[in-house]
């Protein structure tokens, strides 16, 4: 069995999980066969003070008993830290996620953007206020994910006239999809960094190296398109220019690190009951918090790396000067002043936007995003939304749509897509109008991009 099957069995994670596959090996190795093996784990879950002296399950079930033990010393809170939420018509399982986070002893507020589903811990789209602690799960799986946005010197007549040259560029420069890699590595002083401080950091540098300037999967893309500035904006005059969007994050490096350190926070945290323990937290002023948080602030630079070498690349090979670079980043924690004290804000998928900053918000392959200046809504922890949000889950999406709807769809709206999957059709996300329309006390939209061009993973599946 492997840990997401005895997940669903009941078994905790960490140390019982261990436990409970030693124990399963031992009992096949003594003569039991799978189905018996499994039916004795469902009574060692179900009553583990009559195990504890098994030979096989017993020390399963001591860590059975010292869990619950744990879980039932947890006292919460009396009642949910403040947080209020933006945009209506919310997956229900995303609203409980955010009221679960505000039950955290460590929480001291939160916000729940219009864009939010349902996530990992904190929901996508969800926004933590915590006192001195930092968790790693409501930063999320692919650290530090952005938005960077390049506008060139090129004729957005291009996009038609020039339409293979573009392509060629893109695929040229970037790879996409699970584990892609460069066969002659990308250079970045970012791999000069010191990526020593942690053993597990340490072995992922070669990896992260080999992954430098890709893309990755899921909603990760890169695309060309038209900005669109009604007023003389961001030192551009007024007009229609074309611009590259690209979206990624810390590829396989992150995920791993976000994986390593909230195993670590769960072994530490076995008195939260099953709905909070993926929002275990480490201690800022401890050894292990101040590690995740350096590994955390490396995996922003490297993510932030790889976008300067796609766009600085893809300019090159198009032999385009640089008019204009815009990035920004979700999937992070920040040490930030508000309700006049330092808070370790939580962003997943939710976009800074204090006053007067600087953000993208894209829409889908085939739906306008914005360029947005912040408004410092103290309600929000001065956030907003990243992005449509998806309405529809992955594997919904493969059973519901179509590729032969969703391409009557993109001719309709003149955009070429050179691979995605099907889980990443416009139809899957939310109406990104709406979404603009629920958070106009958060942010100013400055100028439209629609997109072309697009390149995504052909296949499915989501890196974050």
């Amino acid at each position: 069995m492997n840990t997401r099957e005895l997940a669903n069995l009941g078994v905790p994670r960490g140390e019982a999980t261990k436990l409970a596959i030693r124990a399963l090996a031992d009992a096949c190795h003594a003569g039991m066969d799978r189905k018996t093996a499994r039916a004795a784990l469902a009574s060692v879950l179900a009553n583990p003070q009559g195990y504890k002296d098994d030979e096989t399950f017993g020390e399963l079930a001591a860590a059975l008993i010292e869990t619950k033990q744990a879980q039932d010393s947890f006292m919460g809170r009396s009642s949910p830290a403040p947080w209020k939420q933006w945009g209506t018509n919310l997956e229900q399982s995303a609203v409980q996620q955010m009221i679960n986070a505000c039950n955290l002893p460590i929480t001291v507020c939160g916000a729940l953007m219009p864009d939010a589903h349902q996530g990992y811990g904190l929901p996508i789209g969800g926004v933590m206020a915590a006192d001195n602690a930092v968790v790693p799960y409501a930063v999320g799986v692919d650290i530090a994910c952005r938005m960077k946005m390049t506008v060139l010197d090129l004729p957005p007549a291009a996009l038609k006239d020039q339409q293979p040259r573009l392509r060629k560029a893109i695929e040229d420069e970037t790879r996409f999809g699970i584990g892609s890699t460069f066969t002659s590595r990308r250079r970045h002083d970012v791999m000069d960094r010191d990526w020593s401080f942690s053993r597990t950091v340490a072995e992922l540098k070669d990896k992260a190296h080999s992954q430098l300037g890709t893309s990755g999967s899921g909603n990760h893309f890169a695309e060309f398109g038209t900005l669109t500035l009604d007023h003389d904006e961001l030192g551009l005059k007024a007009g229609v220019y074309l611009a590259l969007l690209s979206h990624s994050g810390s590829r396989g490096p992150g995920a791993t690190i976000a994986e390593h350190y909230s195993k670590k926070a769960m072994a530490l945290h076995r008195e939260l009951p099953r709905e909070l323990i993926h929002l275990a937290w480490l201690d800022l002023d401890s050894e292990l918090g101040q590690e995740y948080w350096q590994a955390m602030e490396l995996m922003g630079l490297y993510a932030s790396a790889n976008h300067e070498l796609i766009h600085r690349s893809i300019a090159r090979n198009l032999g385009a000067e640089v008019l204009l670079d815009i990035e920004n980043h979700h999937n992070f924690a920040w040490l930030e002043t508000h309700r006049g004290r330092q808070l370790v804000v939580h962003r997943k998928g939710a976009t800074p936007a204090g006053v007067g900053m600087v953000g993208i918000i894209p829409g889908t392959m085939a739906t306008p995003g914005y360029v947005v200046r912040g408004l410092g809504n103290d309600a929000s922890l001065h956030s907003a939304a990243h992005g449509a949000g998806r309405r529809m889950s992955r594997s919904a999406a493969k059973k519901q749509l179509s590729w032969s709807d969703a391409k009557r769809f993109l001719v309709q709206r003149g955009v070429t897509v050179i691979s995605a999957g099907l889980d990443e059709v416009p139809m899957v996300y939310k109406d990104i109008e709406s979404v603009m329309d629920a958070q106009k006390d958060l942010v100013t939209p400055l100028a439209r991009f629609d997109p072309k061009l697009v390149k995504m993973a052909p296949g499915g599946r989501a890196e974050h």
